[in-house]
């Protein structure tokens, strides 16, 4: 008997690697292993952000002060991308061998009886099902991964299209809204509500909204697409009329891959349901990251596979998601968040720093700190520069229960955006 099989090789392979060389006895099944890392690694935030920081560049040299604009050869530069990827990946298979992690390739379903795979059914003391999710369809738009895609088709994609149309305003559509656009296609933003987000505050979206307009997108607020398909061009139906475009990137969220439970052990309703310690209804049973559908981000991912291996370790501690940052690669201005956004709400606008106007459009950046009564830190939200790498002074901030008297004792370099942190600390009443 093994003590622990872990069902996915995605971020679950960090608590393998941690279990494995504290002299636990692990198997690690993953159906391909060529995408060991799992998704974000390999058609996810990874190769997203290589092409983002690159878009970003070409944006930024769009400024007055530059003699020409900046080209980039995506063909190059998916290549440079998946090379790096492959070495990752060869990275993570090194990792687990060099932890004494037994792998198998083949694909895992959890039964009543421990894991089937290849043909036989395998026994642990614990299960920890990492499956991950796969991209929401609306009904009636029909992908074929060549005029209508999902993200993981954009890495493919060495010939833009002139004019894109991109259905959702989550971290993915805005974000490939930004990387078109930098890039020269025309781009339609279209989504089904007012705004582009209920969660972020209000101040923020405004910003937001303003700076896709400013880069050329065309926000499309307000509808919905009912059909999509295509006839040389992309056609698509809403509740506004016809619509079309040379292709429609669909990017309206992700389902958690369920499919591997085949026991009714285990109950499954947005996801596979857990409890605050990622437990399932099935004794010793953990699900960590997207099939859990509690917060669906690889470090959040990372983050539970590695609580629970702690647990299985006799170490166990609730995981505070609120805690988790969050954070869309907009641009030139990025959006980060972390913690609980309620409370006392406070706001320092960027453009009274120093540094302001050192980035294209960072005048218009905010950062916004939610406390509470006793000053002790709830939240924050950041639109800036890089506002990702700045959140998290806010985290730690978070894991350290700080007020704001012990994070404002920290002195921040000038002149520099996290600069933002100490003003708005000095400005909570």
């Amino acid at each position: 008997m093994r003590d622990v099989i872990c069902l996915g090789g995605g971020l679950n392979y960090a608590a393998a690697v941690v279990l494995a060389k504290a002299g636990k006895k692990v198997t690690l099944i993953e159906k391909d292993l060529n995408f060991l890392g799992g998704n974000c690694l390999h058609l996810g935030c990874i190769p997203s952000k290589n092409l983002l920081h690159r878009a970003k560049t070409v944006l930024e040299s769009s400024e007055d002060v530059f003699t020409q604009k900046a080209k980039i050869n995506v063909d190059k530069l998916l290549n440079k991308t998946f090379e790096k990827i492959k070495k990752n990946t060869n990275g993570v298979l090194m990792q687990l061998k060099a932890a004494g992690v037994e792998i198998i390739e083949g694909t895992g379903y959890v039964t009543d009886d421990g894991v089937e795979v290849n043909g036989e059914t395998l026994q642990a003391k614990y299960i920890i099902i990492g499956t991950g999710s796969h991209p929401r369809i609306p009904e009636g738009i029909e992908v074929d991964n060549k005029k209508i895609i999902t993200s993981k088709d954009v890495f493919s994609l060495t010939n833009l299209p002139k004019h894109i149309a991109i259905y959702g305003s989550g971290p993915i559509g805005l974000e490939f809204a930004g990387y078109f656009t930098a890039l020269g296609s025309k781009v339609d933003l279209i989504y089904r509500h007012e705004h582009i987000s209920k969660k972020i505050a209000s101040e923020i979206v405004e910003k937001m909204e303003e700076q896709l307009k400013s880069i050329g997108v065309n926000l499309v607020a307000n509808t919905s697409i009912t059909k999509a398909t295509v006839n040389k061009k992309v056609e698509m139906e809403t509740n506004n009329g016809k619509l079309t475009a040379d292709m429609l990137l669909v990017a309206t969220g992700r389902i958690p891959n369920t499919w591997a439970i085949k026991t009714n052990k285990i109950k499954i309703s947005k996801g596979i349901d857990t409890n605050d310690y990622f437990e399932t209804s099935m004794q010793n049973v953990f699900a960590i990251g997207d099939v859990n559908a509690k917060l669906m981000l690889a470090h959040a991912a990372r983050a539970q596979a590695l609580n629970v291996a702690n647990q299985i370790l006799g170490k166990k501690e609730k995981l505070n998601l609120d805690n988790i940052p969050k954070f869309i690669y907009t641009m030139p201005l990025s959006y980060a968040a972390a913690g609980k956004m309620e409370g006392k709400k406070t706001i320092f606008t960027l453009n009274r720093l120093g540094i302001s106007g050192a980035v294209l459009n960072s005048d218009n950046g905010m950062v916004i700190l939610y406390t509470d009564e006793e000053n002790f830190i709830n939240g924050a939200e950041i639109f800036a520069p890089n506002a990702e790498e700045i959140i998290g002074i806010i985290s730690a901030a978070l894991a350290g229960e700080m007020d704001k008297d012990i994070l404002q004792k920290a002195v921040f370099p000038h002149p520099t955006f996290s600069e933002a942190i100490d003003r708005v600390l000095r400005r909570v009443k």
